[in-house]
């Protein structure tokens, strides 16, 4: 690692080498050759004097790429696609002639950043299923667990921690059917030429239609891809860049809302992240067990969710047929955006996976608000005994009312069930009034909710995509 320079946190610390790879210099140049390579293949399946021999010279160094001589060559012509065609042919002299053939810059550049955006969203997703496939574990698991629920993060009828799991789930479900139809959308740029016309190929194939209509599709198909958008001016649209990044955007607040909530039970000491055994929470607090994984999760999709802009404001400002202010941006936002939502992913593959519940102390914080949320059933059945229903409504909200200052003003224990045992309209001793104190009965259909959506949600996304299943995420620091 370098000290005396900037490097990126994201690199440094969050993503990935997988991820990292793929947005890496390395990937990119093999990628131009690979595009060179299929373009030559395609001009001399249509018919270009391209011989196999100068095919097989480009494949042989596709590999091998001479960055000295290419970086040399870019201080003098200042451009790093014609630096690397000059850089290429000096490897590969008989096919020096035909390299780029007919094409453009955004040939290569803009064809690679599709294949390279496809390949980062595969890798994206990979993670995503795996997440949903814990958290579906997860909540499983603490399924029938009652737990207090809340509205404004005040207390309100109860849930159980499974249930509360699924809600989590639900929303990276949502997010993996964006991703699946954004990937079922990209398609290649193709061979359009300077401004999208193709006109560098009437010259080459002498004004033969037939034979240009066939050129993009035999790329695409040479590419692993089903096909090149339909037109474009010299770039793909950038509005591409702008639902990739809508994508991981809405993955990075997922994220968010899970760790927050993570967070705040941590703070209730009801639900812990993974703390390993010699993790320091504060350096004065020896303590403290900071959440600071998802806190790290909510940092970086705050800053995602932001990054999501810039796509859209470079989509909105391209002027007719291509721009260069989309360049620099470009490089930054689609690529750091990737690297943090691989950085979110992992740190949520460990949070998940080593989520820790307390149910006594979820027991004891939900027993000290129940008795307010079990005053309807209470009421209820002092009707059975002959009770008028307006009559304890009142007294009832009376009793709840000197109970709850009881706990806000005087600090005690909430005395509900005894106010109400010792009021003779309810006909309950204190003694059937705790036995009701089951939060088994408050839950409502929390248990068969988490079954059948598990069942009919997120089974069926698992089975499908079985073969991604079974990662482990490291999270660096």
């Amino acid at each position: 690692m370098s000290t005396d320079r900037y490097q990126s946190p994201l690199s440094e610390r969050y993503a990935s080498k997988e991820m990292q790879y793929i947005f890496s210099p390395d990937m990119k140049f093999r990628t131009w050759r690979k595009l060179w390579i299929a373009l030559a293949e395609t001009e001399q399946e249509l018919g270009l004097p391209i011989t196999d021999e100068q095919i097989e010279e480009l494949k042989a160094h596709r590999d091998d790429i001479n960055y000295e001589v290419a970086r040399e060559r870019e201080k003098i012509v200042r451009h790093d696609v014609m630096s690397h065609v000059y850089a290429y042919g000096i490897q590969c002299p008989k096919a020096k002639p035909i390299i780029h053939l007919g094409a453009t810059s955004c040939y290569v550049g803009d064809n690679t950043d599709i294949i390279i955006m496809t390949e980062a969203l595969h890798l994206i997703k990979k993670k995503l299923v795996n997440v949903i496939a814990q958290l579906g574990d997860f909540a499983d698991k603490y399924k029938d667990q009652p737990t207090l629920a809340f509205t404004h993060f005040q207390p309100a009828q109860p849930t159980t921690v499974g249930k509360r799991a699924t809600l989590w789930t639900q929303e990276f479900l949502m997010d993996l059917e964006d991703l699946e139809y954004v990937l079922s959308t990209m398609k290649l740029l193709g061979s359009k030429g300077t401004t999208g016309t193709q006109a560098s190929f009437l010259e080459l194939f002498d004004g033969d239609q037939e034979k240009i209509d066939r050129i993009d599709p035999m790329i695409a198909q040479k590419m692993g891809f089903s096909a090149c958008v339909p037109v474009s001016g010299q770039t793909y649209s950038r509005k591409t860049d702008t639902r990739v990044l809508n994508v991981l955007a809405g993955i990075a607040a997922s994220a968010h809302k899970m760790s927050n909530d993570i967070r705040l039970l941590q703070h209730l000491k009801e639900v812990e992240e993974p703390f390993e055994k010699t993790q320091i929470g504060s350096s004065a607090m020896a303590y403290k067990r900071n959440p600071m994984r998802s806190e790290r999760i909510a940092s970086l999709s705050r800053y995602v969710i932001c990054d999501a802009l810039n796509p859209a404001v470079t989509s909105a400002c391209q002027w007719f047929e291509r721009t260069l202010d989309d360049s620099a941006n470009k490089r930054l936002s689609v690529a750091e955006g990737f690297l943090a939502v691989d950085g979110i992913l992992d740190l949520c593959l460990n949070v998940t996976d080593g989520l820790k519940v307390y149910p006594k102390v979820i027991e004891k914080h939900l027993m000290a608000e129940l008795p307010f949320m079990a005053t309807e059933n209470i009421m209820m059945d002092a009707v059975k005994a002959g009770g008028d229903r307006q009559e304890l409504h009142e007294k009832i909200r009376e009793l709840s009312m000197e109970a709850g200052r009881n706990v806000k003003e005087e600090g005690r224990e909430n005395n509900l069930l005894e106010l109400i045992a010792a009021e003779p309209s309810f006909h309950m001793s204190l003694e059937d009034l705790k036995a009701s104190m089951q939060p088994a009965r408050y839950v409502g259909r929390s248990k068969e909710q988490v079954e059948t959506f598990l069942l009919r949600e997120v089974r069926p996304v698992l089975e499908k995509n079985q073969d991604l299943l079974g990662i482990r995420a490291e999270i660096n620091v």
